[in-house]
Parts: C-alpha cells; structure tokens; sequence
C-alpha cells in the first residue's frame, strides 16, 4: 500500500497545477510592463512553472519517479516564493508567494511519503 493517499495525491496534482499557472502568469505581466522584477526572478518563475508542470505530469501518470520530481519542486516553488516576497507590496506576487508555499509544502510531503526507506 502506498504511503500516500489518493486524496493527497490528487491535492498535489492540484497544487502543482495552480503553482504552473500563477507562475507563469506573473512572469507574462512582467513581460507585458506590468512591474518590475529582476531576470533571476523572472529565470526563477519560468523554472517553478516547468517543475510543477513537470511533477504533475509524473503523478497523473503514476511514474514511480514522482517522488523525486516532487522533490526538487518543492525545493524550487520554496525559493521562487521567498523571490516572490520580496515583492511583498505586489498583490500578484503575494499571491504567487502563497501558492508556491502550498505546492512546496505537499510536494515535500509527497517525497518524503515515496522515498525508500533505508
């Protein structure tokens, strides 16, 4: 039996999805002139929206290996929302800092409910 469940597995998929398209919602406004962020910054959205699209690909298709996607993603949403905050008075990258939080959050749970136990 696997050590997650399939709601929780569902939660993540989900979380991994919102997490692809706010990222890369924020990085199009700043492309259309809608604020200021550095390239890293803008580098670092495009990257979170990748892993999340990237690990909810693995988990809808029930690769074995979606332990370590989910891994790295949760490493990257983490650091893209800390980014995000330093914008903190921008509602958009608020929002964004919310969300990676989240998939960062269920994406560490699912790594840690897949990975092998030594």
């Amino acid at each position: 039996m696997p050590a997650h469940t399939t709601h929780s597995l569902e939660q993540c998929i989900e979380n991994c999805v919102r997490c692809h398209r706010i990222c890369l919602e924020t990085a199009a406004r700043h492309l259309r002139g809608e604020g200021q962020i550095e390239p890293s910054h803008l580098r670092l959205l495009l990257d979170c929206a990748e892993i999340c699209q990237t690990s909810a690909n693995f988990m809808i298709r029930g690769s074995d290996l979606h332990g370590e996607t989910c891994g790295a993603c949760a490493a990257i949403c983490e650091r893209c929302a800390d980014e995000c905050d330093r914008h903190g008075d921008d509602p958009h990258m608020a929002a964004c800092a919310e969300i990676c939080r989240r998939c960062a959050e269920s994406c560490r749970e699912m790594a840690a409910a897949t990975s092998p136990r030594r």
